[in-house]
């Protein structure tokens, strides 16, 4: 019996295609972070510094003295502020978590209680503008009384300055600075340097407490320029260079689902 073999055809190899490697985890979390801290200097000075100069230092804007043309978008910056501050620290904490849950869970917190006392200076500060534009000016306005809760108001968004960008800036940099300063994530002299404002930007709140200097004056800016330079450098580092590579597996820094809270270490 004679059998007959059919040629094999030669199988068609696949084409191979080189995987362009993605954004990794990690670099994601920095890039984030990074911006966010950017835009909080974006969006704070131009507030102190420009758009809300009136209505915080003239006595007699409420009763319409000044310009309050700035108002509104110096409230929209500090809503902005608030938010890009949650922002960092949501997506700092996947990486903070690694190397301490206790000071991930803290910089959250005081992230958010920092994000609060700016919404309520803001507040504060709406409730000058819509005196001035609503009640200012009518026949039965008692210059007196605008002139007295004005300044109660102002002085309100005053201590949520203190006690937000100032004081919880401050726990900011000691919870997040200790991580970044044990993890090596960034050059060392970056969190050396908040871990060393912290506590002199903390004297200065204290010294405006009992009325020793005010809180913009020199003495006040002078101390928190470590800070100021903390937080700039860190946020630029993040943005345009990311973390250093650490021993961590870079899966470790993706997003955390419900069941991982289970096997967190502390």
């Amino acid at each position: 019996m004679t059998t007959t073999t059919r040629p094999v055809e030669p199988r068609s190899e696949p084409a191979t295609t080189t995987a362009q490697p993605g954004m990794t985890p990690l670099r994601k979390v920095a890039l984030i972070a990074g911006a966010a801290y950017i835009a909080t200097f974006v969006f704070s000075i131009p507030v102190k510094f420009g758009l809300w100069t009136d209505v915080l230092d003239n006595p007699d804007f409420v009763l319409g003295a000044g310009n309050d043309g700035g108002v509104p978008t110096g409230a929209l910056f500090e809503v902005l502020t608030a938010l890009t501050g949650v922002v960092a620290a949501v997506a700092l904490y996947s990486v903070a978590r690694r190397y301490s849950h206790r000071a991930a869970l803290g910089y959250v917190t005081t992230r958010v209680l920092e994000a609060a006392m700016i919404l309520v200076g803001v507040i504060s500060i709406m409730s000058v503008y819509v005196l001035r534009q609503d009640v200012a000016g009518t026949p039965d306005a008692d210059t007196g009384t605008l002139t007295t809760v004005g300044h109660a108001l102002v002085a309100m968004h005053d201590w949520t300055f203190l006690l937000g960008p100032g004081l919880m800036a401050a726990l900011n940099a000691l919870l997040i600075g200790s991580v970044m300063y044990r993890s090596r994530l960034v050059p060392r002299w970056m969190p050396t340097l908040g871990l060393i404002g912290a506590p002199l930007l903390i004297t200065s709140n204290v010294a405006v407490l009992y009325g020793v200097w005010d809180q913009i004056s020199g003495p006040a800016m002078l101390l928190t320029i470590p800070i100021a330079v903390w937080e700039l450098s860190f946020g630029i580092s993040m943005t345009f260079w990311g973390f250093k590579a650490t021993g961590v597996p870079e899966a470790a820094y993706a997003p955390v689902n419900s069941a991982a809270f289970t096997g967190i270490e502390v």
